[in-house]
């Protein structure tokens, strides 16, 4: 298909994210009432690109992996609609490797991938350009980074972090992408699996919208790529998944970081409805719209506030 994606003729490019689908053969009725709400959310919203957030498959619990992977993005390739993936720690735990579902992806007709950034740690970097209205320059972006899954260190436990040659990487992108474009930094998101340290800095410390039922797993070490992007002055917005019970966002140093919500029926069902969240960027400005769109139809566009955790103290 056409690889190129560029904002419609009002200016707008929506985005809708699902997070978290976790496939399994043992899943059974759930994974078709998750089709479901995918489908259902994609013709309701009718979105210019859809991007799962990692996770897409929960490895370690099927039989065939490449099957499950398939069966997952089938419904955006029956809908017609332009798609990418990034990749959780679910995914490449069991039976196949990132490099393989890398290669499945891009062979569906519908994915928008880039081949991966070589010579970068992982599998899946890689940068989206969103041109004008007018199809002629770009006038937005959207970066992918693999956040890997878990500490390649011993004696450091839990996730894996951005690694020092994905952040240069992204700096690299970042200011080919100004320098093309006079000096200005071009508006930009960004994409990752595993959330970053700050996730839980911006919980403490300002105001979020949102829940917050999980811990924040992030990894133990911050290699540095929040600083990157405020150094670089384009990423408007992070977009997370892995914590299912969080679905929160909140401002950091001119920074949104936000959660997805939860698209996996594996382990939220009657407790919290599961859906999508859905971005909307405008093009010319710095700015973007977000709300959650629920598999009931639910839409929520103003999400409950929290203070800052630590103003609850003395």
């Amino acid at each position: 298909m056409n690889r190129l994606l560029n904002f419609n003729r009002n200016g707008r490019f929506k985005i809708v994210q699902f997070s978290d689908t976790e496939y399994m053969d043992d899943a059974g009725k759930l994974n078709e009432r998750t089709a479901k709400m995918m489908s259902d959310v994609i013709l309701a919203e009718q979105p210019d690109l859809v991007v799962f957030a990692g996770d897409v498959i929960g490895s370690l619990g099927c039989k065939d992996p490449e099957v499950s992977f398939r069966n997952v993005v089938a419904t955006t390739e029956e809908l017609k609609v332009p798609w990418v993936a990034i990749f959780g720690n679910h995914d490449s735990e069991g039976g196949i490797s990132r490099e393989r579902l890398m290669d499945i992806q891009l062979s569906h007709a519908y994915c928008v991938a880039e081949r991966t950034a070589e010579h970068v740690s992982g599998v899946g970097n890689y940068v989206l350009k969103l041109l004008d209205s007018s199809g002629e320059r770009s006038a937005a972006a959207l970066y992918f980074l693999d956040s890997g899954s878990y500490s390649p260190l011993p004696h450091i436990d839990g996730y894996d972090w951005i690694h020092r040659d994905q952040i240069d990487w992204y700096a690299s992108q970042s200011m080919d992408l100004r320098d093309d474009n006079g000096g200005l930094p071009v508006p930009a998101l960004a994409f990752l699996h595993i959330p970053l340290p700050e996730y839980q800095e911006v919980w403490n410390t300002a105001v979020c919208y949102g829940e917050k039922r999980d811990e924040v797993s992030s990894p133990r070490v911050n290699s540095g790529l929040f600083t990157a992007m405020v150094e670089m002055g384009d990423v408007m917005g992070t977009f997370a998944g892995h914590d299912h019970g969080n679905d929160y966002w909140g401002e950091l140093h001119g920074i949104r970081l936000c959660y997805g919500r939860s698209s996996s029926y594996i382990l939220w069902d009657t407790d919290i409805p599961i859906g999508a969240r859905v971005i909307e960027l405008q093009e010319g400005s710095r700015v973007f719209d977000s709300w959650l769109h629920l598999s009931d139809g639910t839409i929520i566009q103003e999400q409950p506030a929290h203070l800052p955790v630590e103003s609850n103290h003395p």
